[in-house]
């Protein structure tokens, strides 16, 4: 079950996102008079194909890791006279970029229906207010509770735009202006002086780096009530019973109940394992041995406890802490946009200072990390899915458009060449071209695939 959730969800995510690119070549293409011979879901071996009355044949195949858009071309195959003026090769430079360009543009188009619809069905989100701060953050003067505001006068409402917004300053070693707002609502402006951070920072552990760690109301580890019949019933829990530790591991609050019993409750093999549970009832400790249950999906171990009802207080807090993010129509497709731009910035970013030494190359991620994400936001919700197919359709737009041959970002760095010189790029360019975009995309699939095999060690 570990393995066919995330396969099954990556296979979903890419089978949208490829199709809604290639369907983006396909339908320009038709639209210039451009003859398709295949449009092809996946690559290799056909596994379903059924061919149109225009003679198009559609199919999926085995290597769902992309697709492509076969078209009528002179320069791959012999084409009769009378079909000549349906050849790519044969349509003006103009058209040519339409076509190739095409892809990565459906893919930004899906990417902010992805996040419109997100936004009007509601996304829950954590503003960036900052619970106990250490270090630099200690150090400049942010207090408990403080909430961001803005970063270098770029306006943040949740932990992750004020990640995005934060990261490239720290790998940049430069000053982070933020405007910080305290529980009665007063704002000042402090300076993070990030030019002290050290040659180990990891881009992945920018709130840790800076001292500043996302606060959460305490819901106390109190169980306010226990499920007939379910395996904390059965073991002798009762409400009112404070949770002090389970397999040895200190509980605090609530939230680390729902953390501690999923991972405590599996062994090495993925198979149920017996909890120690240690409670206090009426001033002393008592010890529970209790083999969990697994929930509906048959993947997390469940005791069958649930919390108390937080109190007016606690209410407030969650209320300022957390907020659903949910906008009519017209104000979604507005955030939209801006959630798309904001996203293609960061990752622009993120790129170029990988190129130039700033950024480390464990930012790329494979397919591996991609099924497990895809597993991870499906299982949270319709919303957080749809957050992760826009940003991975983002994603694909970008590094599509990168000026490497055999992308389509290549194609068109040809045509560029084409309309400077008055004529295409030779054939032994576009031969060596291939070649050495085929060296550069098995080196960067090699980085992410080794990057995927140390997350799963690690």
């Amino acid at each position: 079950m570990d393995i066919i959730g995330p396969v099954f969800w990556l296979l979903v995510a890419l089978g949208l996102l490829v199709t809604f690119h290639e369907f983006g070549h396909f339908w320009v293409a038709r639209r210039c008079g451009v003859r398709v011979l295949c449009f092809s879901v996946g690559f290799g071996r056909a596994l379903w194909s059924r061919t149109a009355r225009d003679g198009t044949r559609y199919q999926i195949a085995a290597i769902p890791l992309g697709g492509y858009v076969q078209m009528l071309d002179e320069r791959a195959q012999p084409v009769p006279t009378e079909q000549q003026s349906e050849s790519f090769n044969r349509k003006p430079v103009s058209q040519r970029i339409a076509i190739v360009a095409a892809g990565p543009i459906f893919n930004l188009i899906f990417a902010v229906a992805a996040f419109w619809l997100m936004f009007v069905i509601g996304i829950a989100a954590m503003r960036p207010i900052v619970g106990e701060p250490t270090g630099i953050a200690a150090d400049a003067g942010i207090a408990p509770q403080d909430q961001i505001i803005q970063v270098n006068d770029q306006a943040v409402e949740t932990w992750t735009h004020a990640v995005l917004a934060l990261t490239p300053i720290a790998l940049d070693r430069g000053t982070a202006r933020l405007v910080v707002e305290s529980p009665q609502q007063s704002q000042r402006l402090i300076e993070l002086d990030l030019s002290t951070l050290g040659r180990d920072f990891k881009e992945d552990e920018t709130l840790e780096a800076l001292g500043l760690h996302p606060w959460r109301p305490a819901l106390p580890p109190t169980i306010g009530a226990v499920s007939p019949g379910s395996a904390a019933d059965q073991a002798g829990l009762e409400a009112g019973d404070r949770v002090i530790a389970i397999n040895g591991v200190t509980i605090d609050d609530w939230p680390t109940i729902t953390q501690t019993v999923p991972q405590q409750g599996l062994n090495d093999s993925g198979q149920l394992q017996r909890l120690n549970v240690v409670v206090e009832r009426n001033g002393r400790e008592i010890e529970f041995d209790i083999m969990p249950n697994l929930d509906e999906s048959g993947n997390r171990p469940l005791l069958g406890i649930q919390s108390v009802e937080p109190s007016a207080s606690m209410q407030s807090d969650i209320q300022r802490a957390f907020v659903i993010d949910q906008r009519g129509p017209i104000e979604a497709l507005v955030e939209a946009t801006s959630e798309t731009w904001r996203l293609s910035t960061a990752t622009l970013g993120m790129l170029g200072r990988m190129v130039v030494g700033k950024a480390s190359l464990e930012n790329l991620s494979g397919p591996i990390t991609i099924a497990r994400l895809a597993d991870q936001s499906a299982r949270l919700g319709i919303s957080r899915f749809l957050f992760f197919l826009g940003l991975i359709s983002l994603s694909l737009a970008i590094i599509n458009l990168l000026p490497i041959p055999m992308l389509d970002g290549g194609h068109l760095l040809y045509y560029l060449v084409e309309i400077i010189k008055g004529s295409p790029v030779s054939e032994h360019t576009q031969v060596v071209g291939q070649y050495v975009g085929l060296m550069l995309i098995v080196m960067l699939m090699g980085v992410a695939i080794f990057n995927d095999i140390l997350r799963l060690i690690a």
